[in-house]
């Protein structure tokens, strides 16, 4: 049975909290199938039925994970954040397995990098990512955030009083503030792409892409 979902495409899903959970909802919503697996033999049993595959077995036994499968699918990720021991031994065993592209839940930035060392090849802070972007959100004009590992970052904010009912090119958005303007949005209507020779008015909408400090910097512009 697991060869056939890591054949068409599955995911091993292993810790079962709220960060597990929630990304097997999406990951069988977008019509992926999920092997789904914890420890913890109440929570499965809660969770029978919520998803095609749900097992109860210890992500840490070699054994137990062979017998499951797991060495036949190409992606898996660890859910298990509150446990730095059981995280980096299931990694281990994955990586035992065969199983290349692991993901893998990290609370600090010690597990984190104590993770990608054992071969994990992403490692996500979720709570960390999300503390950072409603702080971003919090202090500003932006209404959303969304920054990359490698510091670039991507925004929906205001435009600045500077640069209203002027075209891009006679602003020089990129020129002055080293960023970018890649769509527009005016009240009522969608967003557009930005050309130099698109307007910024009062009330629109702009998405803004470029490194992270420009970025954050340009959208502190009054």
């Amino acid at each position: 049975m697991a060869k056939k979902i890591a054949q068409s495409g599955g995911v091993v899903v292993i810790g079962l909290g709220r960060f597990g959970k929630s990304l097997a909802d999406e990951l069988e919503r977008d019509d992926v199938q999920v092997l789904a697996i914890d420890l913890d033999a109440k929570r499965v049993q809660d969770l029978a039925g919520r998803w095609t595959h749900v097992v109860q077995a210890d992500a840490t036994d070699l054994q137990a994970m062979e017998q499951l499968g797991v060495g036949d699918f190409s992606k898996a990720v660890i859910g298990i954040g509150n446990n730095l021991e059981a995280s980096v031994l299931t990694a281990f065993v994955l990586r035992k397995l065969g199983v290349n592209d692991i993901w893998a839940k990290a609370i600090t930035t010690s597990q984190s990098e104590i993770l990608t060392q054992v071969g994990v090849a992403h490692v996500v802070r979720p709570e960390h990512a999300m503390g950072k972007r409603v702080a971003h959100l919090v202090r500003g004009r932006m209404q959303d955030y969304i920054e990359f590992d490698d510091g670039y970052a991507i925004v929906k904010t205001a435009p600045p009083r500077s640069i209203l009912g002027r075209t891009l090119a006679e602003a020089g958005i990129r020129q002055k503030y080293g960023v970018t303007i890649v769509g527009i949005k005016t009240v009522g209507k969608d967003f557009s792409y930005a050309t130099p020779a698109s307007v910024v008015n009062d009330g629109d909408l702009i998405i803004v892409s470029g490194a992270r400090r420009k970025v954050e910097f340009f959208s502190d512009q009054d």
